[in-house]
């Protein structure tokens, strides 16, 4: 999530234990998952790492080395990168998907050329190859629009109309639908090491939050997400607000809802889940809703936006509309289906949606974290055992939505315990789940015993009655596909107060006992070296063979050099804090490189640098002893800086061709970049002469002499 739109509002209230505080007894579990069991539990947890992967087959490899002099911080309004290396920009927003469209620097937009541009605030991504052979050079490229800056995208007329209050011209609300969503849009590297996309190719396609969707899993049909539009409760208009990302084996994207609510208003009574979830009660983010009435408004593609309970039923009103949003989205890149929203993992703000260790025979897995502070971290099993024939088939034409179908929309969905020993354990979201005042769940949400449509729509309830442990906001995670292991981005939580101060209640609540209602802010303790967490962290987990158990650990401690809390001892070449997005490079062998991006805040460090682009290998670190972080003193100079985004902006999104030559990042929201207005494809290391209108853009990272990237 972008901190330019995060919601600075508790919206967790319960009184499960603080992950901070779990912390505070103690930093590390090392001991736990690296030998201080006996010897029958150890066996059964089965943690080792990649490391241990490689011994089991025979296989002796020489750890992988970065191999990039780490650069420094940069304040400039430019992209930073390594000796060696260049960065080219490539499809900014307004990048024309048609043949025949151009782009130019003060380029008016309107609701029909939006509709066909690559949208705006790019984030999670992903490329799907079109044929094996040439995987590396053409491909799909599936991007997120997260969100609007609305000055940048009414510049020429001098900014939005009554974008604070009054009506909204129709126009304008249209326009800043068809900017969110979704752009799929063909890309090729030609014979010189350029990328570009290609305008007019039958792929290029958008979803905006107005795109007819279908809704599938438990909550499909329900009397929940019934509206005037879709009565039947099969389909909803739209997905917003998506931030992380994720792909599924058998060649599909998922797009994930997050910051969602901000976009409806319910001036009425609220339903305790939209209380739970946040649904604001006095104005929406971009007040779509107030373009309602005009003239030229078709189906009530703006009524939409006020929840507001108006009718007898509620296929009377949109009172269920925000009900149709806060899931995993699944786009077939590959055909003209309508993306099908799967709601069997949950309705919350999802961040990612991570794929696990992958085995045939074994359910598929996916993770994902509810990125606001003190909120949750969840895992989704599927009934269906991966069977390794569904795996995609780049250029074949079949139904990749059926088998979607097939692993994502029945299955558990389970929250995460984090205990003080170093273990943790899944608790199952399921109606006859055992509450910790031993209550079923269902009975204590208040619904029917066979309601597992009503257990997703209250998710976070759930997940509070469960006794799930409250995180530093859980927002990107990343799978070791050898070895399992999960990392997870803790960005920050400035809301931590200090120690044996009494927590605080939203939405007028004061127990957890009250549906709708959870934790405002949480203290901490003596040992907690983490009140008013601006840094962040990052830690790690491994599934147990135990059914529902895993081991966890801190992987490394966002900082200032400076900070007295620099656990991982940072220096200035690798200082870094609000850690966000995160990926896995897997290199062969059971090796990879860990990539570590940032959307920072903290004053500690944005007088040094901008947000930046890090890499560490974990499996090079070594046998780490003692209680601290697994980056530490003795080994941080391993975690190393390999690039800055320009001035304002949040380096995010991130994947590698399969050859590994080419790096693509995102950089959202930049203040003054870049340097060329008016083109689309441009050296991204050049500052702009002059004020620009700044445009989100993929950047793409390739070394000079076409070898694999950070190696």
């Amino acid at each position: 999530m972008s901190k330019e739109i995060e919601d600075h509002r508790l919206l967790n209230t319960s009184r499960n234990k603080p992950f901070a505080a779990v912390l505070a007894k103690h930093v590390s579990r090392r001991d736990v998952m690296r030998g201080g069991l006996s010897m029958a539990a150890a066996s059964m947890l089965s943690f080792g790492g990649a490391a241990q992967a490689l011994a089991s087959n025979g296989t002796q490899k020489t750890p992988l080395t970065l191999a990039f002099e780490a650069v420094r911080g940069s304040l400039t309004d430019a992209i930073v990168v390594p000796e060696g290396y260049v960065a080219q920009v490539l499809v900014p927003w307004g990048t024309p998907l048609n043949d025949g469209d151009t782009w130019q620097a003060d380029q008016p937009m309107t609701p029909d050329r939006q509709a066909a541009s690559v949208g705006m605030h790019h984030d999670g991504m992903a490329g799907f190859a079109l044929d094996a052979d040439n995987a590396s050079r053409r491909f799909v490229l599936a991007l997120n629009n997260e969100y609007i800056d609305q000055e940048a995208l009414w510049a020429p007329q001098g900014g939005p109309t009554n974008a604070e209050s009054g009506k909204r011209p129709a126009d304008e609300s249209r326009t800043e639908i068809n900017a969110h969503g979704v752009t799929l849009v063909e890309v090729e590297k030609d014979a010189n090491g350029h990328w570009a996309h290609v305008p007019g190719s039958s792929y290029n396609r958008r979803f905006t939050s107005a795109t007819v969707m279908e809704i599938a899993g438990p909550v499909a049909g329900s009397d929940y997400v019934k509206t005037q539009f879709s009565p039947s409760g099969m389909q909803t208009r739209g997905t917003n607000n998506n931030c992380g990302n994720g792909v599924t084996p058998w060649g599909t994207y998922i797009a994930c809802e997050e910051n969602w609510p901000d976009i409806f208003v319910n001036r009425g009574e609220r339903f305790q889940d939209d209380a739970r979830i946040g649904i604001p009660t006095d104005k929406s983010r971009y007040g779509w809703d107030t373009s309602a009435g005009d003239a030229s408004e078709d189906n009530d593609e703006f009524g939409r936006f006020d929840i507001t309970p108006r009718g007898e039923h509620a296929a009377d009103d949109y009172r269920n509309e925000a009900r149709s949003f806060g899931y995993q989205v699944e786009v077939d890149p590959y055909s003209d289906a309508l993306a099908v929203k799967r709601t069997a993992l949950g309705r919350f703000r999802h961040e990612g949606c991570w794929l696990g260790k992958l085995k045939a025979g074994q359910p598929v897995v996916y993770y994902s974290g509810h990125d606001s502070r003190n909120e949750y971290v969840y895992k989704y099993v599927s009934d269906a055992l991966w069977n390794p024939a569904d795996a995609n088939r780049p250029g074949e034409e079949y139904d990749r939505l059926a088998i979607g179908s097939k692993y994502m929309d029945s299955g558990t969905l389970y929250v995460a315990r984090f205990h003080a020993d170093g273990s943790g354990e899944w608790l199952a979201l399921t109606p006859d789940a055992t509450t910790q005042d031993g209550r079923t769940l269902a009975v204590a949400l208040g619904l029917a015993d066979d309601d597992h449509a009503g257990i997703i729509i209250n998710t976070c309830d759930a997940a509070d009655f469960m006794g799930a442990t409250p995180m530093d906001r859980p927002e990107w995670a990343a799978v070791d596909p050898t070895s399992g292991e999960v990392y997870l981005t803790l960005t920050n939580n400035t809301q931590r107060t200090a120690e044996e101060t009494t927590p605080t209640f939203t939405n007028t609540g004061d127990d957890i006992e009250q549906l709708g209602v959870g934790y405002g802010t949480a203290p901490t303790n003596a040992s907690n070296p983490r009140a008013n967490n601006e840094a962040g962290h990052i830690i790690r987990w491994r599934e147990s063979r135990l059914p529902n158990a895993f081991t966890w650990e801190v992987f490394v401690f966002g900082a200032a050099a400076s900070d007295v809390d620099n656990h991982s001892g940072l220096s200035e070449m690798n200082q870094f804090a609000s850690p966000d997005g995160l990926w896995f490079d897997e290199r062969g062998y059971g090796q990879g490189i860990l990539w570590i991006q940032t959307d920072n805040g903290y004053g500690g460090l944005t007088e040094y640098t901008n947000d930046q682009l890090l890499a560490v290998v974990p499996n090079g670190l070594g046998d780490i002893q003692g209680t601290g972080p697994v980056i530490n003193n003795s080994n941080q100079q391993q975690l190393k800086r390999f690039a800055v985004g320009p001035n304002g902006s949040e380096v995010t999104g991130i994947f590698a061709t399969p050859d590994k030559t080419a790096l693509f990042i995102n950089i959202q929201h930049p203040g003054n970049w870049p340097a060329d207005g008016g083109a689309l494809v441009q050296d991204a290391t050049i500052a702009a002469s002059g004020q620009v209108r700044p445009r989100a853009a993929i950047v793409v990272i390739q070394k000079r002499d076409g070898g694999p990237v950070g190696v």
